[in-house]
């Protein structure tokens, strides 16, 4: 079984894929949306913070984190492009640190909320 996992994975890696040519422009476009769009949630919820308390404070720093996240993507793909091997694999070992750390701030966040609706 693991002789012919290792087979088709052989075979899976000779293969040359080719992008569509849709891929790039549609790729860049929606990073670029998903940053600005986690930039004005940091924004409003930092802004909004000292009158909904501190909650809202953590969802602002989740926010922050997935900010930087797609930034950190951004640093990887500007390592591809420069054919970098190193720098793509020291940048793409930590691609999941800042959703982690976003992740840790929403749950702070939810545990913070107080005074539920009746």
């Amino acid at each position: 079984m693991l002789t012919t996992s290792m087979l088709a994975f052989q075979e899976a890696a000779d293969q040359i894929y080719r992008a569509p040519k849709f891929f790039a422009p549609v790729f860049l476009l929606l990073l670029v949306c998903g940053a600005l769009g986690w930039l004005v949630a940091a924004v409003l919820g930092f802004a909004r913070a000292r009158a909904f308390g501190a909650s809202t404070r953590w969802f602002a720093l989740a926010c922050v984190c997935l900010l930087l996240f797609h930034l950190h993507f951004l640093l990887l793909g500007l390592g591809l492009l420069s054919n970098d091997s190193e720098l793509v694999l020291s940048i793409g070992a930590f691609i999941d640190l800042f959703p982690l750390f976003g992740a840790v701030c929403a749950i702070l966040g939810f545990t913070r909320l107080t005074n539920p609706r009746p």
